[in-house]
């Protein structure tokens, strides 16, 4: 593939300025693998999640340290952090926040917002599909707009606003599946997979002995929030934009992308957010690694977990028992790099 080589003029980012982003993503991780064993790439798509200004869904059955590893991501950062415990009793107020009727000094009554534990920076949603459909989608607005509305009257969560929500992918009994649009507010969904027997080891001699691990802290809320904002400015080609552009399209059984597993087992496929998901982790994959410009590979590594939970399967997918994960690496191996030159 021919094309244009982009400098850091070009890009408005100086070296420096990649350097030090590489150097405190890096430490991000450094410091939460001293208290998670193993899951390198777990911890590297979830701190690519939080620089993007996404969302993550972690799913795995109990014990993996889901819960363990957001703690430990607050710990790292130095931004406030609250824990929400969805239950099937849980109500949207107890999430968001409500008006409560307040008397002032001279007797008079007048309502007054109460926050709710949402109005956090980095929010940990635990078990989340143990709540109420309702309940559940009182994160929608709070995870695409940054904002809350109570009463007519909106309320602004200051950024950076950042969800982790776990799930245990087992459990059905008390459980309700997450609405697809909440799914689509997800930036990723990372599968935590059972730990090998080093890391297992590793994990009982911590967890049994006198070993007392703590991260040191990272970045501050402005620092983050700067970065958040530097990724925007890294630059993606036309023909690795068209590149995402096709992949997502591939996803939809009704378009001349569809691969012969999509027309068969998918009922419908990713939303445009999707595609964002995309080239937001593959910008920041460029800085990871001293590039200013995004690559096809860097678009192709974040597939999985940016794709797969924007899928849904038709009746003979589920009754065939075809995963989302399948689908996704057909679709990679399929459908080809642009063949456009850019210059």
């Amino acid at each position: 593939m021919k094309g244009k080589a982009y400098t850091m003029e070009q890009t408005n980012i100086s070296s420096s300025l990649v350097t030090q982003f590489r150097v405190d993503f890096m430490n991000i991780c450094d410091e939460i693998g001293k208290v998670i064993v193993g899951y390198r790439d777990i911890i590297e798509d979830v701190v690519i999640c939080l620089f993007a200004g996404g969302h993550v869904l972690l799913e795995g059955v109990p014990g993996l340290g889901k819960t363990m590893l957001v703690r430990a991501i607050s710990k790292t950062l130095d931004v406030p952090f609250s824990r929400i415990q969805f239950t099937p009793d849980l109500m949207p107020a107890d999430i968001v926040g409500t008006n409560l009727i307040d008397v002032d000094e001279r007797g008079k009554r007048h309502f007054k917002f109460q926050p709710g534990p949402i109005f956090s920076n980095i929010v940990l949603a635990d078990e989340i599909n143990r709540a109420t459909p309702k309940t559940q989608s009182a994160l929608l607005e709070c995870m695409q707009e940054k904002n809350i509305t109570i009463g007519g009257v909106g309320y602004p969560l200051e950024a950076p606003f950042f969800v982790l929500a776990t799930q245990n992918p087992l459990e059905m009994e008390g459980t309700y599946p997450l609405p697809e649009a909440q799914l689509d507010r997800f930036m990723f969904k990372l599968l935590v997979e059972y730990p090998s027997l080093e890391d297992l080891n590793e994990i009982l001699k911590r967890t049994t002995e006198k070993i007392t691990i703590e991260p040191d802290k990272s970045l501050d809320k402005e620092q983050i929030v700067s970065y958040i904002q530097l990724i925007r400015e890294v630059y993606i080609a036309p023909h690795v934009r068209d590149y995402a552009s096709r992949l997502i399209l591939a996803t939809h059984p009704q378009t001349e992308f569809a691969s012969s597993l999509v027309t068969r087992y998918v009922r419908y496929g990713a939303s445009p957010r999707g595609a964002q998901a995309l080239i937001l982790s593959g910008k920041i994959k460029a800085l990871i690694n001293n590039r200013v410009n995004v690559s096809f590979d860097d678009i192709k590594n974040s597939a999985l977990p940016a794709i797969r939970h924007r899928m849904i399967l038709n009746f003979e997918g589920e009754a065939e028992r075809k995963t989302t994960d399948e689908i996704v690496t057909e679709i990679l191996a399929n459908i080809p790099q642009s063949s456009i030159e850019i210059g």
